[in-house]
């Protein structure tokens, strides 16, 4: 009898994780799980979901990527309002931070075999988390497969599916630790189906740097500088909060000798990754259609963030 019922819980826990072939997304918010791929095969990822009332097939989809908290529900709650004002189907991923480890969601899977139990030290009463980056080890992982990025496409896919959509392409938003991830998914895959890329307030960046490793370069990654071309063409949009600056302490806040080079707030980080990366286009002869958006009296705020994203992306000029 024990035998039995274990074996009727194995069963029920599996159709928990896999509904890509028989996905329904009703209206309203809710969620849904799929498995992952790569290494993590074993681990399921819930997608969490608001669709609007007044949904149609020509409805727009996007993505929303959490920071650091993974609190996917909440930050598919922060674009409910604009969900129903715009008609915009609102897909939020959350990877469990004990499946999804800083390297496998922040770098995007792009490392591996990272120790993190060295080389780091918290400044108390602050948000500043200090780097010793000779302490710190990994490997970069040239297995694609094991790359968050290629979630992304596939979620779109499973729903585009669901809903009977007829959009070819997804906007995607990320904030926080989402940003960080959506920067790194525009360089690293620019063939995704992704239209628009709004990368909000991250806190470090991968600069398109080769005399500088991984992740503040990219010198020891698979990526060779001419295959920027076509990530300086993806619709990159650093979305950046004026008010995110030395004075915010709301965020763990990264500090690191390379770190330190792109700037010491969030702000100046981001604006030195859109110059560098501008500068390297023009002299490498690319064409480049990144653009920066400072969004006025808003600091490391992932609602007010959200709300100008919504009026930047789907408010009609």
């Amino acid at each position: 009898m024990k035998q039995h019922i274990f074996l009727l819980l194995i069963l029920f826990s599996f159709t928990q994780v896999i509904y890509a072939q028989d996905l329904v997304i009703n209206k309203g918010s809710d969620s849904f799980k799929i498995e992952g791929i790569g290494s993590h095969r074993a681990d399921s990822i819930t997608i969490f979901y608001h669709k609007p009332e007044n949904f149609t097939r020509n409805s727009k989809i996007l993505l929303v990527i959490p920071g650091a908290g993974r609190n996917a529900d909440d930050y598919r709650d922060s674009w409910i309002n604009a969900s129903e004002k715009y008609s915009v189907l609102v897909i939020s991923p959350s990877y469990l931070e004990k499946e999804y480890n800083y390297g496998d969601y922040h770098l995007g899977g792009i490392v591996k075999d990272l120790d993190l139990s060295k080389g780091i030290s918290f400044k108390k009463s602050t948000n500043q988390v200090h780097i010793d980056e000779n302490v710190i080890e990994f490997n970069v992982n040239d297995n694609r497969e094991d790359w968050i990025f290629n979630d992304f496409d596939r979620i779109f896919k499973h729903v585009k599916k669901a809903t009977k959509s007829k959009q070819k392409k997804y906007d995607i938003f990320g904030h926080s630790a989402g940003g960080q991830i959506l920067h790194r998914f525009a360089l690293f895959c620019p063939n995704s189906k992704a239209d628009r890329i709004l990368a909000s307030n991250a806190g470090t960046y991968t600069l398109p740097d080769y005399k500088t490793n991984f992740p503040f370069g990219m010198n020891n990654v698979p990526i060779p500088e001419k295959k920027l071309k076509k990530s300086f063409k993806k619709k990159l949009i650093l979305f950046l909060g004026e008010l995110d600056n030395d004075s915010e302490t709301r965020g763990r806040m990264l500090r690191s000798e390379t770190a330190d080079i792109q700037g010491t707030n969030r702000l100046d980080r981001g604006m030195n990754f859109y110059k560098t990366s501008e500068k390297l286009s023009k002299n490498s002869g690319m064409e480049f259609i990144w653009k920066i958006e400072i969004i006025p009296n808003v600091g490391h705020d992932k609602n007010k963030m959200a709300t100008a994203a919504a009026d930047y992306l789907y408010r009609q000029k």
